[in-house]
């Protein structure tokens, strides 16, 4: 079982509601199974972390970078 840090759920729910762009596009491919029946989370807290996208069954995480990584 992976490590859940309970004092990250607050922020998981906020970069939920807050996806960039790309993240959306991507989670409306994956999400409700669309990806071979695999089960895909997202803004899932693994450990320490927040991670984009979590499918717990085939161990994957999926991160996604944006262009607010070029805002100063």
């Amino acid at each position: 079982m992976i490590y859940y840090n309970h004092g990250l759920k607050n922020t998981a729910r906020t970069l939920r509601k807050n996806m960039t762009e790309p993240e959306r596009l991507l989670w409306s491919r994956i999400r409700r199974k669309q990806l071979r029946g695999f089960q895909f989370y997202r803004q899932k807290t693994v450990g320490n972390y927040i991670v984009d996208f979590y499918c717990p069954s085939a161990r994957i995480i999926i991160e996604v970078d944006g262009g607010q990584h070029f805002e100063e």
